[in-house]
């Protein structure tokens, strides 16, 4: 899953339970629909992307920078305290927040299509959510 900086859900893939999270990243990014909003043609891939040290590999980094987007990604083998859990627990409160829903906790389909779909209806809800927060205030 790829989120915005609030935590919002803006594309997420379905893959098996051994696969390496990196393989998803330029899929993630290919799947962020354009943002609109501000006057000109609409903006379609995010200026930073900030990940971990599991996507510290130097191919994904060139693959980032050919996208136009600046990666910000922790290195292996350096010690904690980049400061990029600041950025991080975003996306992990994002996770959280699907675990809520409990076809998403455990995945009790099959068919990877239904659980793909669900994914997706919880991605809305919170989508909805946290607009509905926002329109309140």
């Amino acid at each position: 899953m790829i989120t915005d900086g609030t935590g919002i859900p803006l594309a997420a893939t379905l893959t098996g339970g051994n696969r390496h999270d990196v393989t998803q990243l330029m899929p993630l990014i290919h799947a962020i629909p354009p943002v609109r909003g501000r006057p000109g043609p609409p903006r379609r891939r995010p200026r930073r992307i900030y990940a971990d040290r599991a996507y510290d590999h130097d191919k994904y980094r060139r693959l980032v920078r050919a996208e136009g987007i600046t990666p910000v990604i922790a290195r292996r083998g350096e010690h904690h305290g980049s400061g990029l859990g600041v950025h991080r627990w975003v996306v992990e409160g994002a996770f959280a927040l699907l675990h809520w829903f409990r076809r998403l906790r455990i995945r009790w389909e099959v068919r990877d299509d239904l659980h793909k779909g669900f994914l997706t209806l919880g991605c809305a809800i919170i989508c909805w959510r946290r607009l509905k927060a926002h329109s309140l205030c």
